[in-house]
This record gives C-alpha cells, sequence and structure tokens, in this order.
C-alpha cells in the first residue's frame, strides 16, 4: 500500500480523515464563502465580529450537536468506534446527522428571522448538505459509500457552481486548494482501507450532483 501512496501513512491519513471530516467540511465551506464572497451567500452588510458569531452559530449546528450525538451512541455503544467505520453501524448515526441538519436548515431559513431575511442563501447550502446527508443514509442501509467524499464532492460543486453561474473568479484559488485537499483525503482513506475505489467515486458524484443542483435552480 505504501509503493501506492508513498507520502502517506497511517498517522497522516488518519489525521488528514479527521481534520477533513465531513461534519467540519461545512464550516470549513461557509467560512471561506462569507470571507471571500460575502455579497453571494448575502453577509456582506455583517461586520467581521458578526460573520464570526454566525460561523460559529453553523459550526453548534452542523458540528458540534451531530457530534454530540455520535458520541453519545458510542457511549450506549451503539457504535464500537467514534470513526464509525461499520457499514451495519453508520445506519443510525447518519439518519440522526440528517435530521440534525434539516433542523439547522429549518432555523437559519425560518426560524431565525434576521438570518433568513439576510442571508437565505445560508438554508439554501444547508438544505444541499441536508440532501446529501439523507443520501448517505440511504444507500447506508444496503452499501458504504464514502461520506469523506461526498463531503467533499459537495464543496467542490458549490465553488464550481457559484464560479460559473456568477463568473466569480475569486473562487478560483480556493477551488484549486479544496480539490488538491479532496485528492490527498480520499487517497488517505483508500489507503486505511475505509472505502473501495467504487465508493469514494460515487461519494464524489453525490457530492457535486446535489450541490452543483442547488446552485444551478436556488441561487
Amino acid at each position: 500500500m505504501t509503493n501506492t501512496f508513498p507520502i502517506l501513512n497511517t498517522r497522516i491519513a488518519t489525521f488528514l480523515s479527521v481534520v477533513f471530516h465531513p461534519l467540519i467540511v461545512t464550516t470549513y465551506l461557509f467560512g471561506v464563502l462569507f470571507l471571500i464572497t460575502p455579497d453571494l451567500i448575502g453577509v456582506s452588510a455583517l461586520e467581521l465580529t458578526g460573520i464570526g458569531s454566525l460561523l460559529l452559530l453553523i459550526f453548534l449546528n452542523t458540528f458540534v450537536a451531530p457530534t454530540i450525538i455520535i458520541y453519545y451512541f458510542y457511549r450506549l455503544g451503539i457504535v464500537s468506534t467514534l470513526h464509525v467505520d461499520s457499514l451495519r453501524e453508520r445506519r443510525l448515526p447518519y439518519l440522526a446527522c440528517a435530521i440534525i441538519y434539516a433542523i439547522a436548515t429549518y432555523l437559519f431559513g425560518w426560524q431565525l428571522q434576521p438570518i433568513a431575511e439576510l442571508a437565505p442563501q445560508i438554508a439554501i447550502l444547508l438544505g444541499s448538505v441536508t440532501v446529501s446527508m439523507i443520501a448517505i443514509a440511504l444507500v447506508s442501509l444496503s452499501w458504504k459509500i464514502s461520506a469523506h467524499a461526498t463531503g467533499m464532492g459537495g464543496a467542490i460543486g458549490i465553488i464550481t457552481g457559484m464560479i460559473i453561474r456568477f463568473d466569480e473568479q475569486l473562487l478560483l484559488i480556493p477551488l484549486l486548494i479544496i480539490v488538491l485537499i479532496s485528492g490527498f483525503l480520499l487517497s488517505a482513506r483508500l489507503y486505511l482501507n475505509a472505502h473501495t475505489p467504487a465508493q469514494i467515486i460515487a461519494g464524489l458524484a453525490c457530492g457535486l450532483t446535489i450541490s452543483s443542483l442547488t446552485v444551478y435552480f436556488f441561487f
């Protein structure tokens, strides 16, 4: 395996898998969009502190809340590891995460009126991630699709869609960086034998399709 991925070892591969876990990728994506293209995401009227507070709120809803649920499942013995690598154990956690993301979409799109009126794009993108989560949960009933690949594919699809639809050249460099990171990350998942190439490709296709269609039809 080391001949196939000469710059990877188990420690580096695990590090990449944790740092770019699909739950945290949502926060990374919004951070990039808030800082580089605040007008496209609807937050250009906010001060930097306001943007930071909004990003923190997204982080709490899309990373902290589902992480707590997964840890709770771990403590109950529903999942044997926090990585949730087993197909049998993935079903309930991903369904729970999809529900949490759906609630977050509802909060940002309807309940939090100031945010919903100022930046409805946030709820749209969260809705896209929610649909991806639901797709992963459904596929996981019978097959182990890569959530890491779905997350990175979603980020690539959203940024690519914005570049094409709005001719936003400022996102070209972030796109190249995300593609590069995706290459290392997905190689790491293969190195760890967490997925097969088919599961990686399916995850990428799932994320790319859902996110790009979201930008095309709803932005």
